[in-house]
């Protein structure tokens, strides 16, 4: 009888965990990248909550796995439109008994984030609405526009044990009026916003996350804005499904850097939203995957 065998069985047995340790940790870099929102604080309303707050470039976005913003309720969450008269929005998050929120993480220095942009991919804002005590939210936007306008409320609730739920929820508004559909852009990799022209690099893949760099010309000072370089919403044409991304914490090399997979094939608008002498900048991208 060989007196080594168990020894060198055992040998490999933990060369190969080793490999398979290494193997994770690498995957698990690849499917959940570093994020500036984790560890993010949790908003007044719930001092109790404890955890990390909302990242909007988790396992499921990054696997291309899942997208938001295509339903008006989910996951025991309701939006509820109460009006958009002259233009200003307000609405109620009603959780599961029918009774408003009012407690929600802070993500990116703000409770809710507002999206609303018109069906043909025009008119892209990126708000922040103010809630008065009763739960109600309201804010300002542009619908000068005639047409149907995609709402989406991006925003992680809070229950009273402190537990989270990070949503992004939708609904439409129609502005009356001569609706004239505006084409989607041809893809290009360049972009002028305000004046300055910005760039972006890398190739979007499906189920695969992969690097997006965006660049400001002319040696742009970027300043950080909601607690980040940049932000990235990523909507897709047609049934304008939603990713919100978020840059890693520091520049690469001047540019400012996502991690993300595409949903599924076809054709996506980006909007990248950037701060530079204090003023916010969005540039506007066609993607095609």
């Amino acid at each position: 009888m060989d007196k080594q065998g168990p020894s060198i069985r055992l040998g490999v047995f933990v060369g190969g965990l080793a490999a398979a340790l290494v193997a994770g940790f690498g995957l698990g870099k690849l499917i959940n990248p570093a994020s500036p929102t984790a560890g993010a604080q949790t908003g007044a309303p719930a001092p109790q909550a404890t955890g990390t707050a909302h990242v909007h470039t988790g396992p499921q976005a990054a696997a291309g796995s899942d997208v938001g913003g295509l339903a008006i309720s989910a996951a025991g969450y309701t939006l509820n439109p109460l009006s958009h008269e002259g233009g200003k929005i307000s609405f109620v998050i009603k959780d599961s008994g029918g009774k408003p929120v009012t407690a929600f993480a802070i993500v990116h220095e703000k409770p809710v984030h507002l999206i609303v942009v018109r069906r043909d991919l025009t008119g892209y804002q990126h708000l922040h609405p103010s809630m008065a005590p009763d739960g109600t939210w309201s804010v300002q936007a542009d619908l000068s526009k005639p047409g149907v306008w995609r709402v989406f409320a991006d925003f992680t609730a809070l229950t009273q044990e402190g537990a989270q739920s990070a949503l992004t929820l939708g609904y439409d508004i129609t502005v009356a009026g001569d609706y004239r559909p505006e084409a989607v852009p041809a893809a290009t990799r360049e972009s002028t916003a305000d004046g300055q022209t910005v760039t972006h690099e890398g190739t979007l893949n499906v189920g695969a996350t992969s690097p997006l760099l965006f660049r400001v010309a002319g040696g742009a000072a970027l300043e950080p804005y909601l607690g980040s370089f940049g932000h990235l919403v990523v909507l897709r044409d047609k049934d304008l499904a939603y990713v919100h991304v978020h840059a890693e914490p520091q520049l690469s090399g001047g540019a400012v850097k996502f991690w993300m997979a595409a949903p599924s094939p076809g054709t996506y608008r980006m909007f990248f939203d950037y701060q530079v002498s204090g003023k916010v900048h969005t540039a506007e991208f066609t993607l095609v995957v």
